[in-house]
């Protein structure tokens, strides 16, 4: 497997990364462990398709929905939220009934992207250029139930999400600026301000910042495509651990199990070619591995 690295000082750190579910995601996304259900959800965005996988017995049930669908998370009150083209909505896996909420004044073109429901259980979802990944066309909005509130603007390509411990802390990733921003957070209101650079990777290195979570210690893990890893910086933005996957383009990250010591990582399929797909037969798969540290418990959307 080819991939374009450059060189950070820091060599890869051993990890027995497996494959937990074979699948062909096109672009496999937005983990989330429900600590009450004990499975992991996750999107394949441009399948239309909300999986929930269930590592006690390896199953994976699927839900096709009619259009795109970018994050999904459970609600407090039962079905899920969720982001998709255009809408953020409400869905019901028992019944298949989906309700757009809020669907804001976007440019045509841009769709949403990565999504992430904060600890006060807000939803967080951004927007990027359908066609013009790069361009900043993007747009961060938070949405608390009642309305999505604009909250940053000209975001090029608009992706992972994390908060740190405290909860005084926000990360955002914009995937083509090649930076992820920090924010301080102001958890009772849901204000953010003093945005400044976290991470920045080399526009020129072949690698983007995707999808990320912050562990129990506050440092950041960020899937990187194209490099084919999973990176982890401490609260300064240092790099402290690579972890090399058996693809090249892992998306998102997720702490699961019941002990939060399992770090799940969505792949993808899309932009790889014939020859490269058949380099990379876990392309689009779900993977996993033990990092030696634990997460922190997702929160259900309080809605």
């Amino acid at each position: 497997m080819n991939r374009t690295r450059f060189d950070h000082g820091i060599k890869p750190t051993p990890m027995d990364v497996t494959c937990v579910l074979s699948a062909k995601a096109q672009i496999g996304e937005g983990p989330w462990w429900s600590a009450a259900e004990q499975k992991l959800y996750w999107v394949d965005i441009l399948g239309k398709n909300i999986h929930v996988f269930d590592p006690k017995t390896g199953g994976n049930q699927t839900y096709t929905l009619p259009d795109i669908v970018t994050c999904a998370a459970p609600k407090t009150s039962g079905g899920l939220i969720v982001s998709m083209r255009t809408d953020i909505a409400t869905y019901d896996p028992a019944t298949g009934k989906l309700t757009p909420v809020a669907t804001p004044k976007e440019r045509p073109g841009n769709r949403f992207n990565d999504g992430k429901v904060d600890r006060q259980g807000r939803l967080w979802a951004g927007t990027m250029g359908d066609v013009d990944w790069d361009s900043p066309v993007g747009t961060l909005y938070r949405y608390d139930g009642k309305e999505a509130v604009a909250m940053e603007s000209s975001i090029c390509c608009s992706n992972g999400l994390g908060w740190s411990p405290d909860s005084k802390t926000m990360y955002f990733t914009e995937s083509f600026r090649y930076r992820i921003f920090a924010y301080d957070f102001e958890a009772s209101s849901g204000r953010i301000s003093n945005r400044r650079v976290f991470l920045e990777l080399d526009p020129h290195g072949s690698a983007f910042p995707d999808g990320m979570t912050v562990d129990a210690e506050g440092y950041v893990w960020c899937a990187q495509p194209m490099f084919g890893r999973i990176a982890r910086y401490d609260p300064k933005g240092t790099l402290e651990r690579v972890v090399e996957l058996p693809v090249s383009r892992g998306t998102g990250v997720c702490f699961g199990g019941p002990n939060l010591d399992t770090l799940y990582v969505t792949t993808m399929r899309t932009t790889l070619s014939e020859a490269q797909l058949a380099e990379e037969p876990l392309a689009g798969s779900l993977l996993a591995f033990k990092p030696g540290v634990k997460g922190l418990a997702e929160t259900p959307f309080a809605g």
